[in-house]
């Protein structure tokens, strides 16, 4: 029995799960209020009648601000489109999953605990993603709008917007997951002394699996769809013509501004929400093997109420950036974001101490599966999510090091532009495998510390405190791709080259924030799924199965065969993603080609290019490409589990995790340094022999090529490779009965070895 703490407040929680359910419902809907506060500020900028951008000699109108609300429009329809499309492909799958689930994952044939959850997480992810992208193309022109009175102006929108991604998305998952939760309850009947609890809260895990099924398919489609389109405007339209980024002249250039909101928006908030939704699910479902934790009923919502405070922490950071601190300089931009992820850390610490100490008790005995005889203690909750946080906030300092051409590592990459791209490209690919060193170090570190105190109930505590400041992680994230809309919309509108310079700043910091956004959900994703593998070997352990798992050390052959095809996974699903993205390319650089040469006005001005037919041949390679990926993730453990046994996949989900953690990592660091490795070429800070080098010289050529070979590593398998992580390792807990099951080579492999087959 726990020893009570004397603080009342510690005491109001003990006496009632409703003080729970209360701070987080609180909590979250004021995250949705904060979000609609800054979604009406945005609205408020009245674009319509303004030629606001004036020369200041002559007193007359640069550029046409009427182009600004069409242009933005057209980004508008083409994302819109594409969303819609893209859910409509993947609902039948949606809804074979759902089936798939009601009959070999539940608990007995007509249950539908599972399958439900699955289906209302998936449903959440694509809400969360169509919000994402509705205020990305309701800010994008808007912020290009002020940018032409000052950079600061330009910022606040920009960052607002963020803000509705951020706080809306947080929210409204963790709403709908306490929902789930207290009706789940009622309808299961859990307080019913005999009601399987570990069941009910396995059965939980649905909602992460939803979320990380649309998430795949929203990463690969839309990084698929921004790459392509990216890659072959910058191909023919920066090489071969001699055009500058954006311009209206380059028939992918609306295609390109439409990929950014609907990969690295909509793409971006699926495949985070799918972090935080597994995170939590991880926690709720080790959470659930402790039997104090059933006694003291409030303290299995620990990681919901954890959360929660997180939004809280978030909001008030948050307001540093929208209202307190100025942005009047470049270099103020990224010290800005800097300081959101410092004070957000800053605030959540103190916060994470209280919340361990409300909701758990002070001491608590941890199950046998987790390997540990002392007792758990409040404080190493405090101390798990404590080194959660702050490994990530470590991860997000070295990215920003590493991806940022405000420091020595990507002005290296943009010097050894100097000797032509092949240089530039082996310099890159140096950075990316170096920038590996220091995270996985914290994530080891993080890892080794929440296992010696908590197990893996501590790891998913750390994955969680990694996730605390989510709101914030998006908000800067999202940040960027509406920069970078922005910069785009006032090339097209001929904005002139002061509103340009100061989108091009934002769009710079951006980069490097989006690239710090990975690193969270790398970081996190790996915490996740081995918390989640904590989950899966106590589940495929149980005595009920026909196959369980009695050993899962490496030196048994079938877990050290799934350790090796689990670590060769990231590698083909790197390929096939990668491959897609080349082919896409390839036609959208023919389609570009076509329509300069067959119609020689684009280029004078004179013709508009057919805009419409490039995005249309984005949509439509995406939607084809996605699939065979998505396949790969999903199938391999199922298959391999269905015919090997849960102990192939006992070595497969760790074998992904090593090494896809690492890939990851490089393919997004080695993609954001090439990106902006480019950039600070383009803003003439790189001298040569005293010969300042900019656009149009050999230097920015052997750039924009490195920039086009990382355009797919950084925006589509990169960043792709955290959910494979993740999804293969819930998949594999929610069908761990079948795998126990089937193993329909289990015996045949095993003849003669005891233990290994049932008689």
């Amino acid at each position: 029995v726990s020893t009570q703490s004397t603080w009342g407040i510690k005491f109001f929680f003990k006496m009632q799960v409703a003080a729970s359910y209360a701070i987080v419902y609180a909590a979250s809907v004021l995250g949705i209020i904060w979000a609609i506060i800054n979604y009406l500020r945005i609205a408020k900028i009245n674009v319509r009648g303004g030629l606001a951008n004036q020369d200041f000699e002559t007193q007359q109108p640069v550029g046409n601000m009427n182009l600004l609300e069409e242009i933005g429009g057209y980004i508008a329809t083409g994302a819109k489109a594409f969303l819609f499309q893209e859910y409509a492909y993947i609902a039948p799958f949606v809804i074979l999953m759902f089936i798939v689930i009601c009959l070999v994952a539940e608990k007995e044939l007509g249950y539908f605990y599972t399958a439900i959850a699955f289906l209302l997480g998936a449903i959440t992810s694509c809400v969360c993603g169509w919000i994402g992208m509705q205020i990305a193309v309701f800010s994008n022109y808007r912020t290009t709008y002020k940018a032409q009175f000052s950079l600061s102006e330009a910022f606040k929108v920009a960052y607002q917007a963020g803000c509705v991604m951020g706080f809306s998305l947080v929210s409204i998952s963790l709403i709908v997951l306490l929902t789930l939760v207290i009706i789940y309850k009622e309808v299961y009947n859990y307080n019913h002394p005999d009601v399987d609890k570990n069941y009910f809260w396995e059965s939980i895990a649905g909602y992460g699996l939803g979320g990380s099924t649309i998430a795949l398919f929203g990463r690969v489609g839309g990084g698929i769809f921004t790459k392509a389109a990216d890659v072959g405007a910058d191909l023919v339209g920066k090489l071969e013509q001699d055009l500058p980024e954006d311009s209206p002249k380059n028939p992918a250039t609306i295609a390109d501004n439409v990929g950014d909101n609907v990969g690295d928006i909509a793409g971006m908030g699926a495949d985070l929400f799918g972090s935080f939704a597994e995170a939590t699910c991880a926690a709720l479902v080790v959470g659930a093997s402790f039997d104090q934790f059933m006694v003291e009923k409030h303290t299995i919502l620990y990681p919901l109420v954890l959360s929660a405070f997180g939004i809280l922490a978030s909001l008030v950071t948050s307001i540093f950036a929208t209202d307190v601190m100025n942005v009047n300089e470049n270099i103020q931009i990224e010290r800005t974001l800097k300081y959101q992820l410092i004070i957000s850390s800053v605030i959540l610490t103190p916060l994470h101490y209280l919340v361990a100490n409300m909701m758990l008790p002070d001491t608590f005995k941890l199950p046998e599966q987790h390997g540990i005889k002392e007792n758990g203690k409040d404080i190493y909750a405090f101390y798990c999510a404590a080194s959660g946080l702050w490994a990530g906030f470590i991860i997000g300092w070295f990215t920003e090091y590493y991806t940022s051409h405000s420091y020595n590592p990507v002005r290296e990459v943009a010097r050894s532009c100097e000797t032509g791209a092949a240089t530039n490209i082996i310099y890159g690919l140096a950075l990316g495998y170096l920038s590996t060193i220091i995270p996985v170090i914290c994530i080891a570190i993080c890892a080794y510390i929440s296992h010696k105190l908590l197990g893996m109930f501590g790891i998913a505590i750390a994955a969680l405190g990694m996730l605390s400041n989510l709101s914030i992680g998006l908000a800067i994230d999202s940040y960027g791709p509406i920069s970078d809309n922005a910069g785009g919309i006032a090339e097209m509108s001929d904005l002139g080259e002061e509103v340009r310079s100061r989108t091009d700043a934002l769009d710079a910091a951006g980069n490097t924030t989006a690239a710090i956004g990975k690193g969270f959900a790398i970081g996190s994703a790996a915490l996740v799924s081995l918390s989640l593998y904590g989950a899966y070997i106590t589940r495929a352990s149980t005595s009920n199965f026909k196959h369980s798992i009695s050993d899962s050390s490496v030196t048994s052959p079938l877990v050290f065969s799934g350790l090796l095809i689990g670590a060769m996974l990231p590698y083909a699903f790197s390929a096939m993603t990668m491959k897609s993205v080349g082919q896409a390319a390839k036609q959208m650089v023919e389609e570009v080609r076509h329509q300069i040469r067959t119609n020689p006005g684009i280029i004078t001005g004179e013709t508009t290019p057919d805009y419409e037919r490039c995005v249309r041949i984005s949509t439509e390679a995406s939607l084809k490409e996605m699939f065979a990926p998505g396949a790969l993730v999903i199938l391999t453990p199922l298959a391999l589990g269905s015919i090997f046994g849960p102990k192939m996949i006992a070595g497969l989900l760790p074998g992904a995790l090593v090494s896809g953690v690492q890939m990851a990592i490089s393919a997004s660091n080695t993609g954001g340094a090439w990106d902006n490795a480019k950039k600070f070429i383009e803003s003439g800070q790189l001298i040569v022999a005293g010969v300042q080098k900019k656009k149009g010289s050999e230097e920015h050529r052997a750039a924009v090529i490195g920039d086009t070979v990382g355009d797919p590593l950084k925006d589509t398998s990169g960043p792709s490779l955290n959910i494979l992580i993740k999804l293969s390792a819930i998949l594999s807990l929610v069908f761990a009965k079948l795998f126990g099951q089937t193993g329909w080579l289990v015996c045949p492999l095993n003849e003669g070895i005891p233990g290994e087959c049932p008689q």
